[in-house]
């Protein structure tokens, strides 16, 4: 950064372009506030208005329905695992070959050029609650600290395979995420190797531990602490118990993107034990309840778990605990951000600065209410 000469006007970072570096992945994303300030004339999406039953006879997650495969869900009354039907990766599959590379890319293919991994795994589908109606900002405490307990199960099941190297749990809520059932719930999928986002972060927290001796996410959210104990009006911060804080990253690319990170060093989600279980479930509903009231909408997101790979990957000790929330609305329930252009060109962009995001996040209550979307 210049210094500020005598006779220049002063930088702002509500209204002057810049761009912030994303540490976790090692990229950078740009942001352009005043363009917050020009008209909208793109998409504008169907709001998600639509009242569900509590439970749905021709919903294939719902107790007691047949799935598309023809098998039955158990009764179940509380949080419901089981096999993912179409799972994307399989326990068992024949390895990839030269040959079969070969056919492929060419008998003359450099491996260098052409690299294929075969990779295995299984997949599940964890339904929240028997209720077909009840997302987590509606859900009791007990309820959200009984899908988090049912993660840690998952967790340890899949962590103790040999072949597995790294579990990944995501939800996509809303169809605007691509979700193709309404039924609240998230999906697991173990792998035999380290997908490219938790790679990437694994990396750059064993970098930054050689260069400081410390923990990268520890440090940020004692930085992010100090600045909101100092009285900083443009704190990031959107809820906080003993435990957990809720935040927008300050390298933030979609408009009201959040992590949920531990204050303490946990590795993994079955590192946590009362009462950071219940206080895991209250930070989550807090900050979903603040969306759902941000847009007056059943807010839309991609969330995924970031945690360590199994308990044997030689870097799981450097690994924090934290949570990605990635919603994709930008100015109200019917206009979205796209990640297009500039962004699949060039790098990430946003038009809203993370403090700005993070104050109207701040605004609103951390109850739920049911919701007419707004305009």
């Amino acid at each position: 950064m210049q210094s500020l000469s005598p006779d220049e006007p002063e930088f702002s970072f509500a209204d002057h372009s810049h761009r912030r570096f994303n540490p976790l992945t090692d990229s950078w994303v740009l942001c352009s506030p005043h363009r917050a300030k020009r008209p909208w004339l793109g998409q504008v999406e169907e709001a998600d208005d639509s009242l569900r039953p509590e439970h749905d006879p021709a919903c294939f997650l719902c107790p007691g329905n047949e799935r598309a495969t023809g098998q039955r869900n158990d009764q179940y009354t509380s949080t419901y695992v089981f096999p993912n039907d179409y799972a994307a990766v399989h326990a068992e599959q024949p390895d990839c070959t030269s040959d079969a590379l070969a056919r492929v890319a060419g008998a003359h293919a450099s491996s260098e050029l052409f690299c294929v991994d075969s990779v295995r795994g299984r997949c599940s589908v964890v339904c929240f609650s028997p209720r077909h109606d009840l997302s987590i900002p509606e859900l009791s405490t007990s309820g959200v600290a009984q899908i988090i307990r049912a993660w840690q199960q998952v967790y340890a099941d899949h962590s103790a395979d040999p072949a597995i190297a790294y579990v990944q749990v995501f939800e996509n809520k809303g169809a605007a995420m691509g979700c193709s059932n309404p039924h609240p719930h998230a999906q697991v999928w173990a792998l035999s190797a380290v997908p490219t986002e938790p790679a990437s972060e694994i990396r750059a927290l064993a970098a930054y531990r050689q260069r400081h001796a410390a923990c990268m996410l520890c440090a940020y959210v004692e930085a992010e602490l100090a600045s909101a104990a100092a009285g900083d009006q443009s704190n990031r911060i959107v809820a906080l118990n003993e435990s957990f804080v809720a935040l927008v990253p300050f390298w933030a690319t979609w408009p009201f993107e959040t992590m949920i990170v531990a204050r303490s060093h946990v590795a993994s989600i079955t590192d946590l034990q009362e009462p950071h279980i219940t206080r895991l479930a209250e930070t989550m509903q807090t900050l979903t309840c603040r969306y759902d009231n941000l847009f007056r909408c059943s807010f839309p997101y991609s969330m995924g778990l970031h945690q360590a790979p199994t308990a044997t990957h030689p870097d799981a000790a450097l690994c924090h605990f934290h949570m990605h929330f990635y919603p994709p609305l930008l100015r109200s329930a019917t206009v979205r951000k796209f990640l297009v252009g500039f962004e699949m060109m060039a790098e990430p962009q946003r038009d809203l600065t993370a403090e700005q995001a993070a104050s109207r996040l701040r605004a609103q209550p951390s109850t739920h209410h049911k919701h007419s979307p707004s305009a």
